[in-house]
């Protein structure tokens, strides 16, 4: 039988994070913890008001079907994730933190970590970026100074932000990735490409509109800079959309509903000669500590999140300029 227990918390980031979405000072997020036999496994999913999810509804739906959870026989994850998925077919973050503290409770039954589990070897694994909030270009930069690293990624919300972007340039040698949101439209984008160019930008993650297949197709051609969906591709059936539009994918494992989907949707990817990034979305190290299972299967990687908050090292992962690495 499994135990269940939660936790809500609040934590508070160390600069006010701002995006095309709007500002934030803290992150909610729900903790779960699954517990069978004595052994304990451990998930979270934050809660985002850009997709009308908060902790309180996760606690609510989770608490109304707890006996069912609890009641459940303890077998391999991808069983459980269905059962989750038939338990709460419309709350892909609540299904997240099940699925992230099952595996992690399976993983440490059969005393291995979960990617190898999946038989991935630890290698060709890509560094992390660190994220720069929409913000003055002074504070910008101070953060820059204060956090160094091989790569950033900079929040950007219209063409006025390029100037940033320029003097961002001339303080550091540093791979320089840009996400819009969703905020440009494909005009402004178009008219970026020559600067963005020049300026060795990495990658751009949704430029445009979510639903902006076309016209992001049109702009990927007008380009040799990646193209990454992060809004466009929410779920698995998004893969398939995102092909021909977009260069790669950004999975986001509480949108998709967890690791078992994401390892489906990373095959999925692949078998249509789409680049695969995974992101965070301001998650502790619980969160991240998922998505590190996942690096070697990674083209890019978005999982800074402890980076970004004020909360005290779980001593799960070790942060090195970048590099990440299991404790």
């Amino acid at each position: 039988m499994l135990q269940i227990k939660y936790k809500q918390i609040q934590t508070e980031f160390q600069y006010p994070f701002t995006t095309a979405h709007g500002q934030k000072t803290h992150q909610p997020a729900l903790l779960i913890a699954l517990s069978f036999n004595g052994i304990t496994g451990f998930g979270e999913a934050p809660a985002i008001h850009y997709y009308n999810v908060s902790v309180e509804s996760m606690t609510e739906e989770l608490l109304s079907k707890i006996d069912l959870l609890q009641r459940y026989s303890f077998t391999e994850p991808d069983r459980f994730w269905h059962f989750c998925h038939h338990l709460f077919p419309n709350n892909s973050f609540l299904i997240c933190a099940l699925d992230m503290a099952y595996w992690d409770l399976y993983a440490k039954i059969k005393q291995q970590k979960i990617y190898e589990l999946w038989n991935l070897e630890w290698k060709n694994i890509p560094q992390t970026d660190y994220t720069i909030g929409i913000d003055s270009l002074e504070n910008m930069l101070e953060k820059i100074r204060t956090h160094p690293m091989p790569i950033y990624k900079i929040k950007v919300s219209n063409q006025e932000d390029l100037q940033k972007l320029k003097a961002i340039r001339n303080h550091t040698e540093a791979t320089i990735r840009i996400d819009a949101n969703a905020s440009l439209t494909l005009e402004q984008a178009l008219d970026m490409l020559p600067d963005l160019e020049a300026l060795r930008i990495e990658l751009i993650e949704q430029p445009l509109g979510k639903t902006q297949y076309e016209e992001t197709r049109i702009l990927a051609q007008r380009t040799d800079i990646p193209i990454i969906a992060d809004e466009s591709c929410v779920s698995e059936s998004d893969v398939a959309k995102c092909a021909g539009a977009y260069d790669g994918i950004n999975i986001k494992l509480t949108k998709c509903g967890g690791l078992t989907p994401a390892l489906r949707m990373i095959h999925d990817a692949k078998k249509r000669n789409l680049k695969v990034m995974m992101g965070c979305m301001s998650e502790t190290e619980i969160g991240t500590y998922a998505i590190a299972q996942f690096l070697p299967l990674l083209d890019y990687v978005d999982m800074d999140g402890p980076l970004l908050l004020n909360l005290p090292p779980l001593n799960r992962l070790c942060y090195e300029k970048g590099r990440v690495s299991f404790l």
